[in-house]
């Protein structure tokens, strides 16, 4: 397993995160089928075993409360597992590869309106205890909605990405890079932030300061932002993610091609970007369902 997990690390480049939800999956799913089937066996009958045994497993992890979505990775890690040693003892995994994940709805992205956006960004830099702080937090936020940034990729910026360029480098999830152009209203947001701030902004220092200098917690983006929303009568749905949800979300209802919000986003996968189709869709048929005439 540990070969596995590697193997998933250095040539899939898979995110530090996905390798350990996968080696608790497969963990977990060993010592199920361990005890299901009577103890330990070997690779041969790991990678042959038959439909009921995999669904016996499926059962058991829906008893204890795993829910479908959770329950459809842990299967896919075991498929990849199986099927990585399959390849590799040139066994026939079919019955393990072949069976059907669990089906779940997707959630759909819950941007904010195009005016919502805009107040979030204005109340939020109004909340600081301090000036440098009320700037920061307003400069975190725009870069959120304004670039397309995850939390951790905004609290990720270190000094030497002051002055903001006109394009950032970004690394994302799976260690993919992606480059993301920057707005001025950005840039001046970062630069007001930069010019209040009490520390010193070194280049190997994490831009973003907390109030005693360290790193800043992606708790408090949370946290300000859960005010904000207070003020404005926002729904819960309005945190620091749905402010990414809404540049991409936004930029398709201005015709922006959905290739391009893919790289924007840093979506290693177009089906994920498909979900902002999805919402503008649903936008429609709410729009539909409340203004057609019915007899």
């Amino acid at each position: 397993m540990a070969e596995w997990l590697d193997h998933l690390r250095v040539l899939n480049g898979a995110a530090e995160n996905t390798v350990k939800a996968y080696a608790t999956d497969i963990t977990g799913y060993l010592a199920f089928m361990a005890q299901h089937r009577g103890g330990a066996e070997g690779l041969a009958a790991l990678i042959t075993l038959p439909h009921a045994d995999l669904r016996a497993w499926m059962a058991h992890e829906r008893a204890r409360g795993v829910g479908a979505r959770s329950l459809a990775r842990a299967l896919s890690a075991v498929k990849g597992f199986t099927g990585w040693l399959a390849e590799r003892d040139g066994a026939d995994a079919t019955a393990v590869l072949s069976t059907r994940s669990p089906k779940f709805r997707r959630k759909l992205p819950r941007p904010l309106a195009v005016d919502a956006a805009r107040a979030m960004i204005g109340t939020v830099g109004e909340q600081g205890a301090e000036d440098w702080i009320s700037a920061r937090d307003q400069a975190v936020v725009t870069l959120l909605y304004g670039c397309g940034l995850r939390i951790s990729e905004a609290l990720g910026l270190t000094g030497a990405a002051h002055p903001l360029p006109d394009t950032l480098r970004i690394t994302g999830k799976g260690g993919k890079e992606r480059l993301v152009p920057v707005l001025p209203v950005a840039r001046s947001a970062v630069a007001r932030y930069a010019a209040l701030c009490p520390f010193d902004l070194a280049a190997g220092e994490p831009l973003f300061r907390g109030a005693r200098g360290g790193a800043l917690n992606p708790r408090q983006i949370a946290l300000v932002m859960e005010k904000a929303r207070n003020q404005l009568g926002l729904p819960a749905t309005a945190t620091p993610h749905a402010m990414r949800h809404s540049f991409a979300t936004h930029l398709l209802n201005a015709g922006g091609d959905l290739r391009a919000i893919q790289e924007l986003l840093g979506h290693a996968s177009l089906s994920t970007t498909q979900a902002y189709t999805a919402v503008d869709t649903a936008r429609l048929m709410e729009v539909y369902a409340r203004a057609h005439p019915r007899a």
